[in-house]
């Protein structure tokens, strides 16, 4: 049987996309196409926005017709990957605009660089029905805690617009190796990001004045000891790449069970003593503006009963 030709879409612009990018609707409608072909038609003319042309930052508006010529969707192989498994998470919060889930470590937020899925696709999985399902923000694959889904463009926009902005505040747990300096409760040093041949990010400390350093700032207090070990709140005034591990390390006192950053060896010794395995960094607490209400919110993930059994053994 030949396959379908492919042929002129017009497509209608929904509320939940009016003030989006052009680029990043059609990404978002194209599923499958290569983000190469999507801006190679935009800058064409061949995509045109109630009938005129337009760039790909162009915003889009609710009722605008957009006409995207023919492409064609990669065929489904016999041996692609299996879709994600439907999966849902303990809910913190949630209401027509936003979901606020607990996230377990060793789940990644989304698929990508050998992650087959994440977050985001499993809870997809599980919600069908959902029109809008959206990341506002990450963690790492290792941190635990609380993460903040947008139900809706414009909450999404409002949303993300407050962490660009520093208006939330995000409080992280972190158990370290040592006995934290009560004197040391601002580390203010710039990181510089590096990806390897592999795709993957290496995050280190360089000097303020480092082309391509960016000033990173992290607030530490020491809540208690906790045998070889100091238990720490850990707040960021600046949200970079890895910044709470790498600033810990940096200062000697890498995050126990740290896979990337920490001391290896401690960790392996630890895994062995204490049956704990994972990286001991939980983001505990999100405060911010609900994009709708103007509330602020406020929102606690309990720490997990495998870092609580640790707490209690030391």
């Amino acid at each position: 049987m030949a396959a379908a030709v492919p042929a002129v879409q017009r497509l209608k612009v929904d509320a939940e996309s009016d003030g989006q990018r052009l680029d990043n609707f059609l990404l978002r409608i194209l599923k499958g196409v290569p983000k190469t072909h999507v801006y190679r038609v935009i800058r064409s003319g061949e995509v045109r926005v109630n009938s005129g042309r337009a760039a790909a930052d162009t915003r889009v508006a609710t009722g605008d017709e957009i006409r995207v010529p023919p492409v064609r969707l990669p065929e489904k192989r016999a041996d692609s990957a299996p879709p994600a498994p439907a999966r849902e998470f303990p809910v913190l919060l949630e209401d027509d605009h936003l979901l606020a889930i607990a996230k377990p470590a060793g789940v990644a937020v989304h698929g990508g660089s050998g992650v087959s899925s994440g977050v985001i696709e499993q809870l997809r999985q599980a919600r069908p029905q959902a029109r809008f399902l959206e990341l506002v923000h990450r963690l790492d694959k290792e941190t635990s805690g609380v993460l903040l889904l947008a139900k809706k463009r414009s909450a999404l926009v409002a949303l993300q617009d407050q962490f660009r902005a520093r208006d939330t505040g995000k409080t992280y747990a972190a158990l370290v190796f040592g006995a934290w300096p009560a004197s040391l409760k601002v580390i203010d040093q710039a990181l510089h990001k590096t990806l390897d041949a592999a795709g993957e990010r290496h995050v280190r400390v360089v000097p303020a004045a480092h082309e391509d350093g960016r000033r990173s700032i992290t607030l530490v207090k020491a809540q208690r000891p906790a045998g070889p070990c100091t238990l720490l709140d850990v707040s960021i005034k600046t949200g970079r790449t890895h910044q709470i591990r790498v600033h810990l390390a940096h200062a000697g006192h890498p995050i126990v069970g740290d896979p990337k950053y920490g001391d290896f060896a401690r960790n392996k010794a630890f895994a062995r003593a204490q049956g704990f395995a994972r990286m001991f960094l939980h983001a505990r607490e999100l405060a911010f503006d609900h994009p709708a209400t103007g509330e602020r919110i406020t929102l606690q993930a309990p720490l997990p009963a495998e870092c609580q059994k640790l707490l209690d053994q030391l």
